[in-house]
């Protein structure tokens, strides 16, 4: 997601003309854009087709390479606390095997490290459990890409 701020803050109120100081003092200037960082980077293998979703820091969200689409408010907050709570794990690069019928995969990426587990694997926290259907409700609602 890109932050722009131009213009002048007379008239915008004063949240805006905070907004152009903060830009400033970070060094960014008129025609310039903020890029915010990726939270994380799933890719989910199994029934169906393969998913390839980025998740920003500012809520938008990428799936497949499709266009840029925007999460909730609810949405983005979840994905933060997801990746706040997967740091431990990624940082220890978790990886939980597949049982006999497993029908999803995950791999997830962040800052930390990555983490690897399917919908079946014996261990799963419930970080993965939400993470999993975190990705479906993204894919389904936000993305439009499943049923």
């Amino acid at each position: 997601m890109r932050i722009v701020s131009c213009g002048s803050p007379v008239g915008r109120g004063a949240l805006v003309g905070l907004t152009a100081i903060a830009l400033a003092v970070a060094g960014v200037g008129c025609g310039e854009s903020v890029e915010l960082p990726d939270l994380f980077v799933v890719q989910r293998t199994g029934a169906g087709p393969k998913l390839t979703m980025v998740v920003n820091e500012g809520g938008a969200v990428h799936c497949n390479g499709g266009p840029t689409r925007q999460l909730s408010d609810a949405q983005l907050v979840l994905a933060r606390g997801l990746q706040e709570e997967l740091q431990t794990p990624s940082a220890k690069h978790l990886t939980l095997p597949p049982r006999p019928g497993s029908v999803f995969s995950y791999d997830v990426r962040d800052a930390e490290g990555t983490v690897r587990f399917s919908d079946n694997s014996a261990g799963q926290t419930s970080v993965l459990r939400h993470l999993a259907y975190f990705v479906l409700e993204v894919e389904q609602q936000v993305c439009h890409l499943s049923g």
